[in-house]
Order: C-alpha cells, then sequence, then structure tokens
C-alpha cells in the first residue's frame, strides 16, 4: 500500500484490522489485499464491504455465505474506527490471474426488517411506531425529538417490510431513516443533528486536501412549489368547508442559484402571527413554494397537518437536491460519515459559500493508498417558514 508524506515530513500508513466471526484475519490477508471498498450510505441502503484478494497460489479460504466480518480503518499508529459488521452473502472467484473478491453487507439490514407484513397502526405516534418496530427487529431505537411526537391517527402497512414502511413515513414527515450499529434511527433530513438532537460537528475540505472533485447544479424539473390535499371525515359540519394555505420560506441569502427561483417574492414575516387558531377545514389544499410550477402529491392526507409535513419535506427534499458536489481525498478520512456537515474552500464561490451535508462515503484501501471519497448535497439549516392561510 502506497504511503502518504504529509506536510510536516511524517509519514502515514494506511491500516486497517479485519475479523471473522471475531478472529483477527488482518495477517492472513493484508499481503493478498488487492483492493478493500467500504461505502457508508444514508438511509435503508445497506452499506457495503468489498474485499479482492490475490489467489494466484490458490491458498485463499472462502468464506461461507453469512459469514459476520467487522472492520476497522486508519492509519499506523493512530486509533483505528469502526465502522461496522457486516455479512458475506456474495464471494466470486475468478482468473487468470485468479482473485477473490467477497461482498459483505450491513449485518443489520437481515432477517425481520426485510419480511412483508400486514399491519395497521391506529392513534400512535411516529416515535411509538420506530420503538415498536425497532423492537421486533432486536435493535435499539433512537428518534429526534421533533419527529417523536408526531400523531399517526391511522396508516396501514399493507404488504410491506418494515423498511419500506418506515421510509414512507420518514419521507412524508421530513426524516430519514436508517440502521447503524445495531440501532434503528430517524433523524430530520439534512439537518446535521443526531437522533438526540445534538449537533454534528462540521468539518472543513480544503481543494487542496482532493485529488479530483465534481459540481453540477440544475433546477430538477424547475419546480417552485409542492401541493398537498388533506380530507377530513370524521367531521361533518366544520366551520369552514374548504381552506388554501400557501407556505414559503422566510428570505434568507442564498447561495445556490436554484435556491431561490427567479419568480419567488418575499414574504412578510407579520403573516405568521396575523390570524388567531380557527376550526380546521374539511378539506384543504396546501403549498409549499411558489404557484408557477408545482409538483402535485396524489395522496390524499387524513388531516391537515399531515398534508403539512407531506408538502414540508418534499420540498425540502427538492430543494437539497438542486446541487450535487463530489470529492475525492487524496489522504483517507476515517472519521467522516452520512449526515455531517461540511463547509468547503478553494473551489468556485458559489460553492464555497454554501454549506453542505454529507450523503455517501466511500473508503478505499489498497494500491494508491487510503481514499476517501465524498457525496454531498445542500444542507438547509435553520429554515423558517410564513404561513398564509385563506
Amino acid at each position: 500500500m502506497l504511503d502518504i508524506i504529509t506536510g510536516a515530513g511524517a509519514t502515514l500508513t494506511p491500516d486497517f484490522m479485519l475479523t471473522l466471526e471475531s478472529k483477527d484475519i488482518t495477517g492472513n490477508i493484508s499481503d493478498r489485499l488487492i483492493n478493500l471498498s467500504m461505502t457508508d450510505n444514508r438511509g435503508f441502503e445497506a452499506d457495503q464491504l468489498d474485499i479482492e484478494l490475490d489467489d494466484t497460489d490458490g491458498l485463499v479460504a472462502l468464506p461461507t455465505r453469512g459469514a459476520v466480518l467487522s472492520l476497522y480503518i486508519g492509519w499506523k499508529g493512530f486509533s483505528l474506527v469502526s465502522k461496522g459488521r457486516f455479512t458475506v452473502d456474495e464471494v466470486e472467484h475468478r482468473g487468470a490471474p485468479d482473485t477473490v473478491t467477497i461482498r459483505a453487507r450491513s449485518a443489520d439490514f437481515r432477517g425481520t426488517l426485510n419480511s412483508r407484513r400486514e399491519e395497521s397502526w391506529h392513534d400512535t405516534t411516529l416515535g411509538s411506531i420506530v420503538h415498536a418496530i425497532a423492537e421486533r427487529s432486536k435493535l435499539m431505537a433512537s428518534v429526534a425529538d421533533s419527529l417523536a411526537g408526531i400523531q399517526i391517527p391511522h396508516i396501514d402497512q399493507s404488504q410491506e417490510s418494515d423498511v419500506v414502511f418506515l421510509t414512507r413515513l420518514a419521507e412524508r414527515n421530513g426524516g430519514a431513516v436508517s440502521v447503524k450499529a445495531g440501532k434503528l434511527l430517524m433523524l430530520k433530513a439534512g439537518s446535521g443533528k443526531t437522533a438526540s438532537g445534538k449537533a454534528i460537528p462540521q468539518i472543513t475540505i480544503q481543494r487542496s486536501d482532493g485529488d479530483r472533485h465534481q459540481f453540477a447544479i440544475a433546477d430538477r424539473g424547475a419546480y417552485t412549489g409542492v401541493t398537498a390535499k388533506w380530507l377530513h371525515t370524521k367531521d361533518p359540519k366544520p366551520a369552514k368547508q374548504k381552506q388554501a394555505v400557501k407556505l414559503k420560506r422566510k428570505p434568507k441569502e442564498q447561495h445556490l442559484r436554484a435556491l431561490q427561483h427567479p419568480k419567488a417574492k418575499k414574504v412578510s414575516s407579520k403573516t405568521t402571527a396575523k390570524k388567531k387558531k380557527e376550526q380546521e377545514a374539511r378539506e384543504g389544499e396546501y403549498m409549499a413554494g411558489e404557484a408557477d410550477n408545482v409538483f402535485a402529491l396524489t395522496t390524499i392526507y387524513a388531516t391537515k397537518a399531515q398534508a403539512m409535513r407531506a408538502a414540508q419535506a418534499k420540498w425540502d427534499k427538492l430543494q437539497r437536491g438542486v446541487a450535487e458536489f463530489s470529492i475525492m481525498l487524496a489522504t483517507g478520512r476515517e472519521d467522516i460519515y452520512p449526515e455531517m456537515p461540511v463547509r468547503v474552500s478553494g473551489f468556485k464561490s458559489v460553492i464555497d459559500d454554501q454549506s453542505w451535508i454529507i450523503s455517501k462515503v466511500t473508503h478505499n484501501v489498497g494500491g494508491n493508498g487510503f481514499t476517501t471519497s465524498v457525496e454531498l448535497e445542500v444542507m438547509l439549516s435553520d429554515v423558517e417558514y410564513d404561513t398564509d392561510e385563506s
């Protein structure tokens, strides 16, 4: 493996430790290692470990499917960082020259989480659902405070696995769900905070840290807003029959042009408190953004609150996707992971001025040393809304 000479003249040598069923096998494979790649994903996309070994002498023993590997990576002379437990599910032998490729995925994603279920949930909260699913999957649950108390009057899990069901719940409520280190996590999407609400420390990436980078910006269909409809069936005689609600971001400085649509208008912060609480309309339509080119959610929600959360979540997701930025770090960073806030410098001002959040990390250890590739998306921080009801 390639060593790296730092600016101070010190030499950094990549290091890793791999265990098989809790037995250290690093010494058995280090001289045979062609490449080791570990991808750290967000959400319910399983983390993946790929190991390619030289088998020209034919002495490499093939691991059995279902075997559990644990990976630690870093640099010699420093503490190695655990990257989790992985279950072997693919083994490939090919040649010539003969090589063995072992592919393993997060151990937490096997088992009951992927089993289809038929279940109805009544008069509960988002946090209670996550805890119930975690318990039956033998996982610990951790839910962001801003999401845990969200009321769920009724929802059906119809021939859906817990993975699909939780993803649906997260998307309509502005959350992001994942399994890490034996924990089922429900975070506020793109917030840069842990499930407990603690801010994740921000890191800074200089252009000099990277070998290659790529930046892209697009209008994503030029959507200027999102609409969601609701319909009450329990209250036959509401005070108001129909209601239209519009939601816009409170204006603040925007660095990426796609985050501030040319037709967007500034909104007075006084509109939020101008109306007293009224009886909720039996039916209505909620819009996040502007009405020029609207993305319409097809689901009819049971309450106004559900429609509002769904529209806001979709609108935020569209905004986070207006720009993409990726960079390969020449010196591997074993300490970074998805949902970590990032500031960058040394690039174009439109890139440097934007706050970013990590969406995917790939670590590689091999002939080129230890490198880390990072994919980033726009971070929406401290977003405030103004509501106009009519």
